[in-house]
């Protein structure tokens, strides 16, 4: 099945008929009237990767934003009909293109990333960086391995990345602590 009629209060499926109701009829959950007309489009499975199919009965229904192509689901948010061309599968919903851009404009869509932090490109700049200015990397040493460790993992790409950068941001940073440590020593000693 490739839609679902919910109630508009409880979003409670509605079981659905061949034929459209015509009284108003109490919400199995929270008791709404409801009117509720299933198309025949509803009860059609998906089809993937389609342009759109002309309507070819009487009596189908046909997508808002293209009258001349068969919807074959309608929009979670509004309940709009939508053909193969503008139905927008997120997470489950169905949107067509003007929830999807009412909901990336309000916030609403959280599911979608506009960017992402790359966590072991930011460790091992935290690394290599202040060796441009010699005394802070006895500041900045310590935060690149505790960041590199306590990042290390968080998903940074939908590519997959190594940890050679958290490695290497490892093994730089300690290599500024002894460095470190070695000139407080010898200062100490002389």
């Amino acid at each position: 099945m490739s839609g679902v009629v919910a109630c508009p209060k409880c979003k409670t499926p509605l079981p659905t008929s061949a034929t459209p109701e015509v009284d108003l009829a109490p919400c199995i959950a929270c008791g709404n009237a409801v009117q509720a007309f299933a198309f025949p489009a509803l009860g059609r499975s998906l089809g993937v990767g389609s342009a759109g199919q002309a309507i070819v009965a009487e009596g189908e229904a046909s997508c808002f934003y293209h009258p001349q192509k068969r919807s074959v689901v309608p929009c979670s948010a509004c309940g709009r009909f939508l053909c193969a061309l503008c139905d927008v599968n997120l997470d489950g919903q169905h949107l067509c293109p003007g929830c999807l851009e009412s909901g990336q404009r309000k916030g609403k869509l959280q599911s979608i990333e506009h960017r992402r932090a790359l966590y072991d490109n930011m460790a091992l700049g935290i690394a290599l960086l202040p060796l441009l200015f010699w005394p802070m990397t006895i500041v900045t040493a310590p935060i690149a391995i505790v960041c590199a460790i306590l990042w290390r993992n968080r998903q940074s790409s939908i590519l997959p990345r190594s940890r050679v950068r958290f490695l290497l941001a490892i093994v730089f940073s300690l290599a500024q602590i002894l460095i470190w440590a070695g000139a407080i020593f010898a200062m100490m000693r002389s």
